[in-house]
Formats: structure tokens, sequence, C-alpha cells
């Protein structure tokens, strides 16, 4: 399933709500890839992620994926789940255009729902000024997985 509207269907909404984390795929104005794990939100239209206080190398907008992205801001989002039982195995990747979030309002409103969603936010002190917030506009979705794929006319469901 590809299109934008796949992110409206109630299987995927769910599972895209539900992740803790997705990794992120920028790469550089050279083409030089680059993926990283991240805590992430999605308001029903974009996603959004933090530069958050968690140990790394560089700070702010030094970091390699926020580098990138100024220098190309096409990016993909794999949001995924892996089973033992591989008929549970689910993925929704998304690839978008990202920008970094320069209006406090929409900065706050994202940080709210991080913070709802990961309660280590919460004790974090997180501000436009040193953490910068990037918005996905996603541009494709596709979801791949059982779980996602309607039963056949007349069979019964079988959600696991």
């Amino acid at each position: 399933m590809t299109s934008l509207s796949v992110l409206q269907q109630p299987e995927v909404l769910s599972f895209v709500r539900m992740a803790r984390v997705a990794r992120l795929a920028t790469a550089s104005a050279e083409a030089i890839p680059h993926a990283v794990p991240l805590c992430f939100c999605f308001d029903s239209s974009n996603f959004y992620f933090v530069v958050d206080e968690k140990p790394k190398r560089q700070r702010g907008l030094k970091l390699k994926r926020m580098r990138n992205i100024g220098a190309n801001p096409q990016v993909a989002l794999l949001i995924d789940q892996y089973e033992e039982d591989w008929n549970q195995l689910a993925y929704v990747l998304i690839t978008g255009r990202a920008q970094i979030v320069e209006d406090q309002e929409e900065y706050m409103e994202a940080l709210r729902h991080l913070r709802d969603k990961y309660l280590q936010y919460r004790a974090m002190p997180l501000s436009r000024e040193s953490n910068p917030m990037v918005r996905i506009e996603p541009v494709a979705v596709h979801a791949w997985g059982a779980r996602f794929t309607p039963p056949a006319a007349g069979a019964p469901r079988q959600d696991h």
C-alpha cells in the first residue's frame, strides 16, 4: 500500500502511534547516507522529532542528521516491528521533506505530543533555542505486513 491515505487507515494509524522508535534516514549533499533511531510523534499530518538531551557526540544543529537535513531535506522514516512469528512482521516507510520548526506555537504543540508519548521528555528541559525540532511532511507512505492487508471478501478477519 503506497499513498498518503495509507496513514489514515486505522491499522496503520494505530501501528504508527503505538511505535516507540523509528529509524531516520538522511543523506548529505554528497548523497552519503546516514541512519539513526529516534523518538517521534505523529499529529495526523506530520511527524516530529526533537534533538533531545540524550548523550550525543554533537549538540543541536551540529548533529550529522541535522547537517544532512540542512543540505538535503529529503528523508525517510522507517517504523518497524520484528517478531519471531514472521507472519507478524510489519513496517511503515514514510518518505518526506524535513524542515526545522521555527514557529514557537508549532514547536510547543509538537513538544506537548512528544512529552505525552515519552515520560522521559517531561523531566528534560527542552527549548527551541537549544533543542531543534524537525517536522517531516510525508510525501509518500508504504505500509507492509499482514496486519495491514484487508481480509478477503467474506473471510473473517483474524487479528493477532
